[in-house]
Parts: structure tokens; C-alpha cells; sequence
């Protein structure tokens, strides 16, 4: 029964991670109902300029903010420049856009940066938390970071006018435009509040994989499998499959024969498949129902 809770807490731990990426990559779904295939880079890079400022000797909070800002704008231009004009392509054709710029991102970083490993600071420290060797105060702090952004988010959806606006240009977009809404600008927006939500996750992540150009590889499947898992409308439902898939990978490695570290993430790919086959909304998803 120990061991079983302990797994429980490292599972919540460990699904921290995968819950901050499964809120951008909700973000950016609800926006223009396709998955952001370079999420995962986007939110590396920005950690690059977090860290670069940190180099340059901006305290870190200043780094944390100025990342925000950086990746918010980045995320806008990335939409104006590159996914406005695709907005009426077919989906492969932002398929591709997505690995182009997954990419272009990626060699970028490691032209500016090279592909060593780097430490990233972290402002929680990495004690036990209270008193337990499963839970660092670090990972306890991306638990309640995660929390934070659900909590802010839903106050921003369900009570500021912009919040409002970006729901129904998201779920009706028709119907917002004819009620004044710039359903353009919404989806823009949407971009730069899911990029600066991955550079969170970027910056939080890397005090425990190290900073390195292809450091959210698996995060990202990881992040697609919690997204998938809690339901791809639903912000509350990608935290919640976070953490679900947090506990059930760490459960799946203590107790099922032959599963170690080499078969983690298969057993999140699989986690999508039987999701999308069982229930593809997600746990907590709404069914899309079309007229034809």
C-alpha cells in the first residue's frame, strides 16, 4: 500500500509536467482546431530566452516576465505571418506548416544555442517537500503553478469580455462575426496566450530534463496524450489528464512486467489510440455536432 502511494505522488509529480503542456496545446485547439505540432518547440525556445536573460544577469523573475511578453507577441506573429494566410487551406497544408516551423525552431535553437545540455534554475528549490523523497519542493511548485493557470483561465473565459469573445469565435464563429466579434484577432490571441503558457511549461520543465534543443520531444506526445485523454475543448479536463497520465504511466512501470523507462512513452501513444476509439471527445470534452 506504501509503495502504491508513493507511486500515486510521483505519478501527480511527474503529470505536473504534461498538464502545463496539455493547457497550450488546448489553447492553440480551441483557437483553429487543429494540433500544433511545434508546441513543444516553441515553448524550448522560449526557455532559451529565459535563459540567455538569466546569462545576460536579469534576476529571474525579470526573465520569467519578459519571456511572457516575448513568447505572448511570438505567438501572434507566428499566426499573423504564417497561419492567417493558411486559415483556408486544406489540413494537411497546416500540417506541414506545423513540421516547417517545428523545424525551423529546432535547428534555430541549436544554431543560436548549439545542443549542449544546460542547467535552468528554479525559483521552488529542489528539497523534499515535506519531508517526502518522491515530491520536491520544485515539483510541488509546478503543481500549484498548473492549478494557478486552470483557476486563471477559467476566470478569463467565464468572466472577461475578451474570454468571452474567444469562446464563441472559437465555438461559433459564424454567429460571432455577425455580432461584431473580430474572430481573427480572437484567433490570434489565442496563439500568443498558448505560447506563453508552453514558455511556463518550458521554463518549469527544464530544471528536471535540462535545457536542450530537443528536450520537449516527449513532453509533447506526453502533452497530446494528457490533452487527448481529458478532452481537447476542455482546459479543465487537460490538467486533470496531466495527471491521470502522470499516475497511470508510473503505475504501468511499477506493476505491470516489463515495462520500464524504454516503454513509457509507447504506452502513452497507446493511451490516444484507445481514447480516441472509446470515447474521442475525452473525458471531459464536448461532443462537435455539424449541420450538414
Amino acid at each position: 500500500m506504501e509503495l502504491f502511494t508513493n507511486q500515486i505522488l510521483a505519478g501527480i509529480a511527474t503529470g505536473a509536467i504534461y498538464a502545463c503542456m496539455a493547457l497550450a496545446v488546448v489553447m492553440i485547439y480551441q483557437a483553429i482546431d487543429h494540433l500544433n505540432f511545434a508546441q513543444g518547440e516553441m515553448a524550448m525556445f522560449s526557455t532559451f530566452i529565459a535563459w540567455q536573460l538569466m546569462q545576460w544577469g536579469v534576476p529571474y523573475w525579470g526573465a520569467f516576465l519578459i519571456t511572457l511578453v516575448f513568447s505572448f507577441i511570438g505567438g501572434i506573429a507566428i499566426e499573423r505571418l504564417l497561419f492567417k494566410p493558411l486559415a483556408k487551406a486544406p489540413i494537411l497544408t497546416n500540417v506541414a506548416g506545423f513540421i516547417a516551423l517545428f523545424s525551423i525552431i529546432n535547428s534555430s535553437a541549436g544554431l543560436i544555442w548549439d545542443f549542449t545540455i544546460k542547467q535552468f534554475p528554479t525559483p521552488f528549490g529542489s528539497s523534499p517537500f515535506l519531508g517526502s523523497q518522491l515530491v520536491s519542493t520544485h515539483q510541488a511548485g509546478m503543481i500549484g503553478v498548473t492549478l494557478l493557470l486552470l483557476v486563471l483561465l477559467f476566470f478569463f473565459f467565464r468572466f472577461t469580455r475578451i474570454g468571452l469573445a474567444m469562446r464563441a469565435a472559437a465555438s461559433l464563429p459564424e454567429s460571432a462575426r455577425l455580432v461584431g466579434i473580430n474572430t481573427s484577432w480572437m484567433i490570434a490571441l489565442g496563439w500568443g496566450m498558448a505560447a506563453a503558457i508552453g514558455s511556463i511549461a518550458g521554463m518549469l520543465i527544464a530544471p528536471v530534463v535540462f535545457l536542450e534543443p530537443n528536450m520537449m520531444g516527449g513532453v509533447l506526445i506526453y502533452g497530446f496524450a494528457a490533452a487527448v485523454l481529458g478532452g481537447l475543448t476542455s482546459p479543465f479536463g487537460a490538467v486533470i489528464g496531466g495527471f491521470l497520465v502522470g499516475i497511470f504511466e508510473n503505475l504501468a512501470g511499477t506493476y505491470i512486467p516489463g515495462v520500464g523507462n524504454e516503454l513509457k512513452l509507447p504506452i502513452a501513444l497507446a493511451l490516444i489510440i484507445v481514447v480516441l476509439v472509446v470515447k474521442p471527445a475525452g473525458l471531459f470534452g464536448r461532443a462537435i455536432v455539424k449541420r450538414v
